[in-house]
């Protein structure tokens, strides 16, 4: 009987001992689990850190300003400026214009953005002359010096030098044409935009344009949607395609609503293309506002459009340099929308604007120089 007692109690030491060993293992694993975490995403916060730096270093190499260094001399001259001071604090590259000393801001990052006319996805084209016409031209300059973000609306019939290729791809020579045409002579994918960034490029005397965007005019409704659609008045009468808006009209345009109030114009209309250009403008200041603060909300937007985008989208843009600007932008203000000046004129068949060259010198030292005390 003593010998049962024994065992009895021999056997409660025992599963008293087997559970606190049980629950020292427990507690094992939960410590290391949370090392594991803990490391996880100290990893996954220096990857994300490493991520930013690879993007940034590889954006502000992409592009050169001396060319437009160079161009822009020149043009100071013509127009009673000065590229030689000689004073102190002159450096090379610096202008006098009016009076007042400029010099470029290196730090900016400048984006080309096209809105290509198709709908569907992008498949590139064999035909050398059907890559499709941008329909709308933006550049975007991100100041890191005031944090600001200026977008330039470019007019899509803007004559400028094109270069033109046949159906097979032959190179046949530059002529002054709509700016638009530029991305039709390509494969509507790499080559289309890569030639549209060296038109604009050209246009603006040289400026480096570090990245390109062209979405067919089909992600519209994905763009305008993933941030919960937009709110701004009708700026003209519209009636196309079952889309129907009064001037004036208070508007919450979701899904298709936003690819018709962007792109449909009466083309048979004197300066429909000007006046589709004001929507859109109106547009996208309403959207950078928007989309500003739904990044503040979720910083995963930018790379999670990216990938939503990408069947409709061709960019040399890589992620890593999408998670470096999507860190960046957070802290800066959009200003209103910068507009090319200049005179509309009827061509043969289709409307030709012509740029205002010393307007477009001034908005170009408003932008992308600084002026220097």
């Amino acid at each position: 009987m003593a010998n049962r007692k024994e065992a009895v109690r021999f056997g409660g030491r025992t599963s008293r001992e087997t559970a606190d060993g049980r629950s020292g293992r427990l507690g094992r694993i939960l410590v290391s689990l949370a090392l594991a975490l803990v490391v996880l995403v100290f990893l996954a916060a220096i990857g994300f850190l490493v991520l930013q730096i690879v993007g940034k270093n590889r954006l502000y190499s992409s592009a050169s300003g001396e060319e437009l260094l160079v161009n822009l001399a020149d043009i100071t001259v013509s127009y009673g400026g000065s590229v030689e001071d000689g004073g102190d604090g002159w450096q090379v590259g610096d202008v006098r214009y009016e009076g007042v000393h400029y010099r470029y801001n290196p730090d900016i990052l400048t984006f080309l953005f096209l809105g290509i006319d198709k709908m569907g996805e992008v498949e590139p084209v064999k035909d050398g002359i059907d890559g499709g016409q941008s329909d709308a031209i933006f550049l975007l300059a991100l100041n890191p010096h005031n944090k600001k973000a200026t977008v330039i609306g470019i007019p899509r019939d803007t004559m400028t030098e094109v270069e033109v290729y046949s159906r097979t791809g032959a190179y046949l020579g530059i002529v002054t044409a709509q700016l638009c045409l530029q991305h039709g002579y390509g494969d509507g994918a790499q080559v289309s935009c890569e030639r549209s960034r060296e038109a604009v490029s050209k246009l603006f005397y040289g400026l480096p344009i570090h990245g390109y965007c062209a979405i067919n005019m089909g992600a519209i409704p994905l763009l305008n949607d993933a941030i919960g659609g937009i709110d701004l008045t009708a700026m003209e009468t519209m009636d196309f395609d079952g889309f129907h808006v009064r001037e004036g009209e208070e508007l919450h345009l979701e899904g298709t609503d936003a690819y018709h109030y962007l792109h449909d114009r009466d083309t048979r209309s004197a300066g429909s293309a000007g006046r589709r250009l004001e929507r859109q403008r109106q547009y996208l200041t309403a959207y950078a506002v928007a989309a500003v603060a739904a990044l503040k909300e979720d910083i995963a937007l930018p790379v999670n459009l990216y990938g939503t985008l990408s069947r409709y989208m061709v960019t040399d843009i890589t992620v890593d340099e999408v998670g470096y600007l999507a860190t960046q932008v957070i802290g800066y203000s959009f200003e209103d929308m910068c507009m090319l000046e200049g005179e509309i004129d009827m061509g043969e068949r289709f409307e030709e604007f012509y740029l205002d060259d010393e307007a477009l010198y001034r908005l170009i030292l408003d932008v992308f120089y600084e002026e220097v005390e």
